[in-house]
């Protein structure tokens, strides 16, 4: 697929293709459909944008998100769907029930400077373009939801001031935190579990019938949102003692408190309101966050508590030792 997009050859791209990686966290799945994805976004150099739309890419993304989708609705069978106005109650029960480990608690009690730079890695894939995806709702939404997510979104993108956006605060991180903030700078080093987190999503965000699913997951995103930032927080002033690092955890400590409740409350309850056949989808889409979310925490965690690099290339590697000071 890389191939024909570099060449712009309209190879048959769906023929002949047998996956058989882990549809959760493969490694091929997952780089495959977030190049699908990036194309949605901001594209590649030197790749025509009519590869966004071009039919043998789109057969192809469409097997690996059906791929996808279907592993993550083999995790989660909700018991009951809640009515509006137990939405909240039932997505606080949902998250209640997360456990596992806590990378942003391992970090501000105990973790290391290369082990929070290999975090902000991770979290670049997505926090580059913090917000994007759940705003290919908004024409979908209508009512108390759409006020809701335009509220919500409005923050994100720092009520429209240049440099504010949370997308470009995460920059100045990386930057204070000698990292390259470019967008996809460290794709190549993420593993699949960490695509998984940004592809969950973009699926959910570029599919209309998919919009109860992302409002799920934006509202869990928010809900869950206001003590790892606190962490994360605390972790970069103990480790780097750089107040302009940690900014961008700051900042989202005090609009995600607001958030919360917005989300819970009329996103999400909102939303449930106007499409009462859809609250199956909105649990839906908070559990595959959670789920996504707590693959990812334990592979960080696991790695960090046994020594090990979360990344694919070695801590050894020259390119990784100057950026992340391994």
């Amino acid at each position: 697929m890389i191939t024909a997009l570099r060449t712009n050859a309209h190879w048959p791209l769906l023929c002949a293709v047998v996956l058989t990686d882990d549809p959760l966290v493969g490694e091929d799945t997952h780089l495959a459909l977030h190049c699908c994805y990036e194309l949605f976004h901001d594209g590649y150099e030197g790749v025509d944008d009519r590869w966004e739309w071009e039919p043998a890419l789109l057969r192809l993304r469409r097997h690996l998100e059906e791929r996808f989708l279907s592993a993550l609705r083999a995790e989660h069978h909700p018991a009951q769907v809640p009515a509006a106005t137990d939405v909240p109650a039932a997505l606080r029960e949902l998250i209640a029930g997360g456990g596992g480990p806590s990378p942003s608690r391992h970090l501000e009690e105990g973790g290391s400077l290369v082990q929070l730079r290999e975090m902000l890695v991770h979290r670049s894939i997505y926090q580059r373009k913090e917000a994007d995806a759940h705003t290919f709702a908004i024409p979908r939404l209508r009512g108390t939801a759409k006020s809701a997510m335009v509220t919500i979104q409005a923050d994100e993108y720092g009520a429209g001031q240049p440099g504010r956006t949370h997308a470009e605060l995460f920059a100045v991180t990386m930057s204070r935190l000698d990292l390259d903030p470019t967008p996809g700078t460290y794709i190549d080093v993420v593993p699949g579990v960490t695509l998984a987190t940004d592809n969950l999503v973009s699926l959910f965000g570029l599919h209309r019938r998919l919009r109860g699913a992302l409002v799920g997951h934006l509202a869990v995103f928010e809900m869950t949102s206001v003590v790892p930032m606190g962490r994360y927080a605390a972790a970069v002033r103990r480790l780097a003692g750089d107040d302009l690092a940690a900014e961008f955890y700051d900042v989202h400590v005090a609009a995600d408190a607001e958030h919360e409740i917005i989300a819970a409350n009329d996103l999400a309850a909102g939303f449930v309101g106007d499409e009462p056949d859809l609250a199956g989808d909105v649990l839906f889409g908070a559990a595959a966050l959670m789920h996504v979310e707590a693959r990812l925490a334990r592979h960080l965690v696991s790695c960090w508590e046994d020594g090990r690099t979360s990344l694919l290339a070695p801590a050894a590697d020259p390119v990784l030792t100057d950026r992340l000071g391994a």
